[in-house]
């Protein structure tokens, strides 16, 4: 019988585009896919709001981010730990 506490994480890499909000920075994450039609790549991006417990990452911080349970109505991710500045 297996636990809950084996379960595979999501992690993302992404850059800290907002810090403004408390407690929260919102993180963009780019993706590089290839279109299928036509076997041209481009780049696809999305926003994600981060828990940030002390307020500690600014803008422009490449930082990693995991998946959690709901925090609020839009974080479900949690700041893990910064790449580089």
């Amino acid at each position: 019988m297996t636990t809950g506490t084996d379960k595979q994480v999501r992690k993302l890499e992404g850059v800290v585009v907002s810090d403004k909000m408390d407690k929260t920075v919102v993180v963009e994450v780019k993706r590089h896919i290839k279109n299928e039609k036509y076997q041209k790549y481009f780049y696809v991006s999305k926003r994600f709001k981060a828990h940030d417990e002390n307020n500690e990452y600014k803008v422009g911080d490449k930082v990693v981010i995991e998946e959690t349970r709901p925090l609020s109505k839009d974080k479900r991710f949690k700041v893990s730990g910064k790449i580089e500045k």
